[in-house]
């Protein structure tokens, strides 16, 4: 048995999240259906951790553990081209034996976009969260220096998802400016918790448009209680762009 690493880019739009369900469309299932019609053998995959709803990712990684001749090579373009276009191997490797896409995870990082403008975008209009009142940017990257380190991210995670704790560790997170009135919310942690980037995004856009100040971000992280936190930033705004091993 060999064990192969896949990085994938996908359009979540359209798929019920990362994580495989019986009654709706998901990456992982629909993966595990195109790899397992290439290599003639029941394939389950395991990523580096789950993806929501509407959710997308530009360097999603995983693994999967088969008995083939194929080349690496060989598996990538069968599986690009037999996928529907809104998924796609970026890469696949041979790995070692004892690879796991999910508990060797040194670090991920997500990014959010919002279009902060007066009027909403045609094109894209899947990528990004609409805001069409002006943005503080520097109260927001103010905010965002609360974020690093390691803390109880308690206050920013939505239920519905087993963990052992909530304490996360920061590695970096801030704003980057891009053009077109884009602006994009960058986070590297140790891990994330459910909903913990979107909670966090929509604490911070409140941060923005005045509704609290910087001390007030911080005691709502160190208050550890969702309630005093911000609405939960739309989910297609959100992509895991890179894990780290």
């Amino acid at each position: 048995m060999n064990t192969y690493k896949l990085t994938i880019e996908y359009d979540g739009t359209g798929f019920s999240g990362w994580q495989r369900q019986d009654d709706r469309p998901t990456i992982q299932g629909e993966l595990e259906a195109v790899l397992s019609r290439i290599l003639n053998q029941d394939i389950r995959i395991h990523g580096s951790g789950r993806t929501d709803a509407g959710v997308h990712a530009m360097g999603q990684v995983a693994h999967f553990r088969a008995e083939t001749r194929l080349a690496p090579g060989q598996i990538l373009k069968g599986v690009n081209s037999l996928m529907r276009h809104s998924i796609v191997l970026r890469d696949c490797v041979r790995a070692a034996d004892d690879f796991h896409a999910q508990y060797q995870a040194r670090s991920k990082e997500y990014r959010y976009y919002i279009l902060n403008r007066p009027t909403p975008n045609a094109v894209g209009r899947n990528y990004c969260w609409h805001v069409n009142r002006p943005l503080d940017t520097d109260v927001m990257t103010r905010c965002s220096r609360y974020l690093e380190g390691c803390h109880d991210f308690k206050a920013f995670e939505n239920t519905g998802s087993p963990r052992s704790s909530t304490v996360r560790e920061v590695f970096s997170a801030g704003w980057i400016h891009k053009e077109d009135e884009m602006l994009v919310f960058s986070i590297c942690a140790s891990g994330f918790l459910k909903n913990m980037v979107r909670n966090i995004v929509g604490t911070l856009k409140d941060a923005g448009s005045g509704k609290l100040d910087t001390k007030t971000f911080g005691r709502i992280l160190a208050g550890r209680d969702r309630s005093l936190a911000g609405a939960t930033a739309p989910a297609k705004g959100l992509f895991l762009y890179r894990v780290e091993y």
